[in-house]
């Protein structure tokens, strides 16, 4: 089955879509990754996004206009890409998420993915599978990560333990413990790249959105102490399973961190080898503090991968474990949340449960993902 993915993750910098052929099930499950493409959001609809995922208020009506705006530009993605590609059986949407809020002792989660698919469906013509995460909420887990199932069929090896680093704008890690060992563990482990955006756009009053190869970073120093002042925030001690988004480490966060930061008087630089490093040193901490035993192998995923400064970051906190891509073993680290996107889609359709809940925290195994099928109008002669 031909199936097209599609996500924009919390860095809210363009709609990834990715169409795959996958046959098989699960443990024979195969997924070839066809073609694939990243669609920014127009500058208006992506800083309304930005400024909701900030807290600012907007009425039922705004938002369900928002909604449909969100969905347009995913189904304008959808119908761009198979211009120059055979044409999709099923799509599979996470949407894009203004809202997460993890479960407590006393409620369930709460999370919010706009982009509806029952639009998309309409607009493309093709069946489509969205709103993944309520599913493993309703269960008790916090619908979040959902992509270590996808690695856990993919990349899992029978002799290595690895770990699976998406770093988005928020990272999350995949403990793949080699075959017949410790239950696959998963979790959100903080920052990606998010404060790292906030602040390349603060420093460059709005002419620069990233820092392209971690180039800028590169040139300055981080300030260790205050490092290590953040990791002592309550989420890094938080046992998993655990989810974040920028509702902790989002624009609030980062006027906190230029509170903080004034006293050392640091350059520009400084402060993004300093943000730079909370995120290497956060991943660090979290295997450290949560895994079984350290990996025999790290793979990068998700638009940080190709922060340079920061995977040096990483292979020297980590030395001597190798830290590589998902790309060098066939599975496109660029794609790869759209990918798992796609092939939960097609468990849905199938009737397979999509969630793993040693990751999320679920009381058990649930379908994930609301099936919206496209309806020709009866013709009246």
């Amino acid at each position: 089955m031909r199936v097209m993915g599609l996500i924009s993750g919390t860095s809210v910098d363009g709609i990834d879509v990715a169409l795959v052929e996958i046959t098989g099930c699960q443990r024979d499950l195969t997924v070839e990754f066809v073609t694939g493409a990243t669609y920014p959001y127009p500058s208006e609809l992506r800083s309304q996004i930005l400024q909701v995922c900030s807290g600012t208020p907007l009425s039922l009506a705004e938002l369900a206009q928002l909604d449909d705006a969100i969905a347009r530009t995913f189904a304008q993605a959808v119908m761009t890409l198979q211009q120059s590609s055979q044409p999709a059986d099923l799509i599979g949407s996470h949407g894009q998420t203004v809202f997460h809020r993890p479960p407590q002792s006393t409620q369930l989660g709460y999370s919010l993915q706009l982009g509806r698919g029952e639009l998309i469906a309409h607009l493309t013509g093709i069946t489509t599978v969205s709103n993944f995460r309520v599913g493993d909420i309703a269960a008790g887990g916090h619908g979040a990560p959902l992509v270590p199932i996808l690695d856990a069929y993919l990349l899992r090896h029978p002799q290595y333990h690895r770990c699976i680093q998406n770093i988005g704008g928020i990272g999350n890690v995949t403990y793949l413990p080699k075959l017949n060992s410790t239950p696959i563990l998963g979790w959100d482990t903080g920052p990606g790249n998010t404060l790292l955006d906030l602040a390349v756009q603060y420093f460059s009053q709005g002419t620069q959105s990233y820092d392209k190869d971690g180039a800028w970073a590169a040139t300055g120093t981080p300030c260790l102490p205050l490092v290590e002042q953040w990791l002592q925030q309550d989420f890094f001690q938080q046992p998993p399973p655990k989810s974040t988004g920028r509702e902790l480490f989002g624009w609030d966060y980062w006027q906190r961190c230029l509170t903080e930061l004034e006293p050392y008087k640091l350059s520009a630089a400084d402060v993004l080898a300093t943000l730079t490093e909370l995120t290497a040193a956060s991943i660090y901490h979290s295997y450290c503090q949560f895994l079984p035993q350290l990996p025999d192998e790290i793979l990068l995923c998700g638009g940080g991968s190709h922060n340079r400064y920061l995977k040096y970051r990483l292979q020297t906190l980590f030395n001597p474990i190798p830290v590589f891509s998902t790309s060098e073993l066939g599975l496109n680290a660029d794609f790869k949340e759209a990918i798992t996107f796609a092939v939960l889609a097609y468990w849905r359709w199938l009737g397979i449960p999509g969630n793993l809940p040693s990751v999320t925290g679920a009381v058990s195994e649930v379908l994930l993902g609301e099936i919206h099928t496209v309806f020709t109008p009866n013709v009246i002669p």
